[in-house]
């Protein structure tokens, strides 16, 4: 009987064990950035002025660091741009906060987003809008930033590989754009693919210094509002010269 009573108490605890390993190996990935971007919003975005709690929401939920190279990932989170190859940057978090609420989005909404880039403003615009449709004409970067989407399950974002200023005309209009390059002058497909509105933001200007501009279609008229002095990478055509 004692015996018996032994194995039983030995297959009891083996059986514990296992089942331990493997809830310890079944463990969900661990964030290891969440307070940093928390302190991130706090300090850069709320502390900035940035209300829109969709907007803070967004900025909270995606993960910066797994959109920029692996060997700057601990300077994600700092208030500025970043390098991700090819002659691109991933913009200051700020910069991308901004630029999200000033377009007045919500959950019924089409946006189309011009520079694809390391994909995370394509992230925070899922998080918040119905569909995404994002345009980068650098291929190897716009199928980079695909693959981590479709990694991320953002099913609702688009991926085109071209020339953005000619925008995305079968799927236009849309409710609202967003331009992360800066061309010298405002794109007229992009005028004509903006839904009567809708809201259009877009950095203008020369190679140096731009102007942050928010653009609203009334009546069938453009709507011009100064934002703010930025400095975004150029709106380039194929063959690499800048518009």
């Amino acid at each position: 009987m004692f015996k018996k009573s032994a194995i039983t108490l030995i297959l009891m605890i083996f059986v514990s064990f296992i089942i331990f390993l493997f809830l310890s190996s079944s463990k969900p990935y661990t964030d290891k950035y969440e307070k940093v971007r928390q302190r991130m919003v706090r300090d850069q975005i709320v502390a900035k002025g940035i209300k829109d709690q969709k907007v803070i929401q967004a900025m909270l939920n995606v993960q910066r660091h797994l959109f920029v190279p692996s060997s700057i990932e601990r300077m994600a989170y700092e208030d500025r741009p970043l390098p991700i190859g090819e002659g691109q940057t991933i913009s200051q978090p700020y910069i991308v906060a901004l630029m999200t609420e000033t377009l007045e989005l919500d959950e019924t909404m089409n946006v189309l987003e011009i520079c694809t880039g390391s994909g995370y403003q394509a992230a925070i615009l899922a998080e918040i809008v119905r569909e995404v449709y994002t345009i980068e004409i650098i291929e190897s970067l716009g199928q980079k930033a695909k693959i981590l989407l479709e990694s991320l399950n953002y099913d609702n974002i688009n991926c085109k590989f071209g020339d953005g200023y000619k925008g995305w005309e079968e799927n236009a209009p849309f409710d609202a754009i967003i331009v992360t390059c800066a061309p010298s002058n405002i794109p007229k497909p992009l005028e004509e693919q903006l839904k009567e509105g809708g809201r259009m933001i877009i950095p203008i200007g020369g190679s140096i210094v731009q102007e942050l501009v928010l653009i609203e279609k009334k009546n069938g008229k453009l709507i011009k509002k100064e934002v703010s002095s930025v400095r975004f990478v150029p709106m380039v055509r194929n063959d690499g010269k800048r518009y």
